[in-house]
């Protein structure tokens, strides 16, 4: 399943990077996609993605929506599997949990407890 994930991952920044899905949205965001998650039978991917700057998410997400079949058929060709898996879109939320996490281990309370020791 990760081996078929990371497949997956590269074959659809590439597709973005090369431009083959043709919407303006996408053309004007830069997006990254972080991680592709696999259902244990492979018919699922879960495609984590988040714009450049982490803004304008809602936009991008509704654009990979719209073109979901030839993502899906796309994906199909660069990666050989027996199905084509379907498809879904998810904002990556990993980048605002680092954040969260450097804020409370830069915080005050913290700092004073590590001092302690």
């Amino acid at each position: 399943m990760l081996r078929v994930g990371e497949m997956m991952r590269h074959a659809m920044a590439e597709m973005l990077t090369r431009g083959d899905i043709h919407d303006d949205v996408l053309a004007r965001h830069v997006v990254t996609i972080s991680e592709v998650r696999m259902s244990s039978d492979l018919k699922l991917a879960t495609v984590y993605v988040m714009p450049l700057g982490g803004g304008n998410i809602e936009p991008v997400l509704k654009a990979l929506e719209d073109n979901r079949k030839p993502i899906r058929s796309e994906l199909a060709r660069a990666v050989n599997l027996k199905f084509a898996p379907d498809v879904r879109f998810r904002a990556d939320q990993s980048f605002d949990e680092g954040y969260r996490i450097d804020m409370l281990l830069d915080s005050p309370a913290v700092k004073r407890d590590v001092e302690k020791k």
